[in-house]
């Protein structure tokens, strides 16, 4: 790849270049990526561990809180480290390796929200026939579907951008290696790799929006026939999940569903779905009753079986 391009690295400028500033949020951000890698462990240990939590809903959420951690991971520990050196340099290679896994943990992450849109609609609009139409195999089948349709996107986005010479300025305007900001330093005609991004992710996110929308509508409309407890229990169930649909998709949308024209926003609407929302997912998730419950029996199990040991080792 390098003896196609004149740039054997790139230099990204972050998110700032005020060095108080940057030491904030050092410290800022360190507690945000420390706050996603135990938020999303205590989920996905709670799920895995806990009898109670064996339903589909809850086999595709242990997922999602795994990519999560990915995802954050590709670019939060780069950015953290950033904040303590002055030149912020990335090799080429790595750059496009950074493209890849940005866009290959995010897309699996937006179809992993659809199977589980699809899996609040079977439960509440065909209750009688969930167990049989969600069986264990199906659910599997839907992970690696997701898994399977995140590499097709991101290997396209990736190719594509390999494609390019960039004979410098080799300044990237972010904290890490994306379409938009690569194109931009491309010495040559982008337009229609521009319009192939904007149809790649663009469309993926706001099509994926849409039918996530269709289906609460019409979750929604079915809960009219149930009874006001069960209208209750199947809002709350929806709630937590719609909420993490908004939050994820409103600033992927707006990204990724424009050409590469620069906005000041762009970087703090990116850390706010690469970061804030795998931070907030563990929080939003954990609200729900059920969740909550499992983690007060599983862990009061545990302190009393390390307590047990304890007074064992004692006598």
């Amino acid at each position: 790849m390098e003896n196609t391009n004149n740039a054997s690295k790139f230099i990204l400028l972050g998110l700032s270049q005020d060095q108080e500033l940057q030491q904030v949020c050092f410290v800022l951000f360190l507690l945000f990526y420390v706050v996603i890698i135990l938020g999303n462990l205590l989920i996905i240990i709670t799920i895995k561990l806990s009898e109670r939590l064996n339903s589909p809903m809850y086999f595709f959420l242990r997922y999602l809180s795994f990519v999560d951690i990915c995802y954050s991971s590709v670019t939060a520990p780069k950015l953290i480290a950033d904040f303590l050196v002055e030149r912020k340099t990335i090799s080429f290679v790595g750059c496009i390796a950074q493209l890849f896994a940005v866009h290959f943990f995010g897309c699996t992450e937006i179809f992993l929200l659809m199977v589980m849109a699809y899996d609040r609609y079977i439960a509440i609009c065909k209750p009688l026939h969930y167990m049989t139409i969600m069986n264990k195999h199906v659910c599997s089948w839907m992970v690696v579907a997701s898994w399977a349709g995140a590499f097709v996107h991101s290997m396209v986005q990736t190719l594509l951008t390999t494609q390019l010479p960039f004979c410098g300025p080799n300044e990237i305007d972010h904290y890490f290696c994306d379409v938009h900001p690569l194109l931009k330093l491309a010495c040559t005609d982008t337009y229609i790799v521009n319009v192939i991004v904007v149809d790649n992710s663009g469309m993926i996110s706001l099509s994926c929006l849409v039918v996530l929308v269709v289906s609460y509508v019409v979750i929604l409309v079915s809960l009219k026939t149930c009874s006001s407890k069960g209208r209750l229990k199947a809002l709350s169930i929806c709630a937590s999940h719609i909420t993490v649909v908004i939050l994820f998709f409103g600033p992927c949308i707006f990204i990724y569903m424009r050409p590469s024209i620069t906005f000041s926003e762009d970087k703090m609407v990116t850390v706010f779905y690469t970061i804030s929302t795998p931070m907030l997912n563990p929080l939003i998730y954990t609200l729900r009753n059920e969740v909550k419950n499992a983690m007060k029996k599983l862990w009061s199990r545990e302190l009393l079986s390390v307590k047990s040991c304890n007074d064992a080792a004692c006598k």
